[in-house]
């Protein structure tokens, strides 16, 4: 266990530190560009955005922005030395084709086994956001995810089974959250590390067995 329960920029960085060198990647909108940030130059990883670049730099600092360079978010983007760009059907081609290696993406549940519901609560006043989430989740060699472990009503968003609608079955190799991290397979959720709880309490929280 450490000390306390992690922020979203110490998650990014915790992802960030775990994609391997010369890794192709997608992050997806919100939370997961943050990881931009905590990317090393030496790295070797290229990041891939959706609507059409390869070699993807961090977010624009305020009042440089060139908004013909944005992420799949609209957020205004920079671009590193040898950055390409291409049509947005090659861009799908590229994450359905599989040659993303990983993907970096947000919830809104995460089953043990890796089931991804990210694009709609099922809300009647909901708006439906699936973008490229479901070819991401498919397509990408590995899929992380990150979010908070509970809701603000205090429900688990790491669950035996997903309640909402379903964006991708078994995809989710590894959950970060700030209060802990987690492997995902058939065996179920691997506890790997936990940050502010102990594996008693978060078992306990979470109504699960974690191996």
């Amino acid at each position: 266990m450490s000390g306390s329960a992690r922020t979203v920029d110490e998650i990014a960085a915790a992802v960030a530190a775990d994609i391997p060198e010369g890794s192709f990647v997608n992050l997806g909108i919100g939370q997961p560009t943050k990881v931009a940030e905590h990317l090393t130059a030496d790295s070797g990883v290229v990041l891939h955005t959706e609507n059409g670049m390869l070699g993807m730099g961090p977010l624009a600092a305020k009042g440089h922005e060139d908004w013909d360079l944005t992420n799949a978010g609209k957020q205004a983007v920079t671009e590193l030395p040898g950055a390409a760009y291409f049509h947005h059907a090659d861009s799908f081609a590229m994450m359905r084709g599989g040659h993303l290696d990983v993907c970096v993406l947000g919830a809104f549940q995460v089953s043990v086994t890796g089931d991804l519901a990210n694009w709609h609560t099922g809300a009647p006043d909901a708006i439906p956001a699936v973008g490229g989430a479901m070819d991401l989740a498919i397509g990408a060699k590995q899929v992380f995810v990150m979010m908070t472990l509970f809701a603000k009503d205090g429900s688990p968003k790491l669950v035996t089974e997903c309640t909402y609608p379903l964006t991708g079955l078994a995809c989710v190799t590894r959950l970060y959250t700030d209060l802990a991290t987690f492997d995902l397979g058939p065996r179920g959720a691997h506890l790997v590390e936990t940050f502010g709880t102990t594996p008693a309490e978060l078992a306990e929280r979470l109504g699960l067995d974690l191996v």
